[in-house]
């Protein structure tokens, strides 16, 4: 075996050891960042972590945003979505106001 053949097969497992970190970082990424916010269902009057189920309509729970589980009950979070937009605008149309133009 020649040299240059090892030099190619040394290259070859390079591209592809570095080829296969940029794909675990790409996926990493992806994976980690969103937009929804960490959240679980709770009792607001014990503070118990609950099936989700609990959450939809007709159960007891409401859901808690952020924080985290410790024995069992929910921490260092609150029932308030705090990326939900706090005041919503109406479109055109939509307005009161008016001026009698003419």
């Amino acid at each position: 075996m020649d040299s240059s053949s090892t030099n190619q097969r040394r290259m070859r497992s390079a591209t592809v050891a570095l080829g296969g970190m940029g794909l675990l970082a790409a996926t990493l990424v992806a994976c980690g960042s969103s937009d929804e916010p960490d959240k679980r269902c709770a009792s607001r009057a014990t503070l118990d972590h609950l099936n989700s189920k609990e959450c939809r309509s007709g159960g007891g729970g409401s859901t808690y945003y952020g924080g985290r589980v410790v024995n069992g009950k929910v921490t260092g979070g609150s029932f308030e979505d705090k990326t939900a937009p706090a005041v919503t605008r109406g479109g055109l149309g939509k307005g009161t106001s008016g001026s009698g133009g003419g």
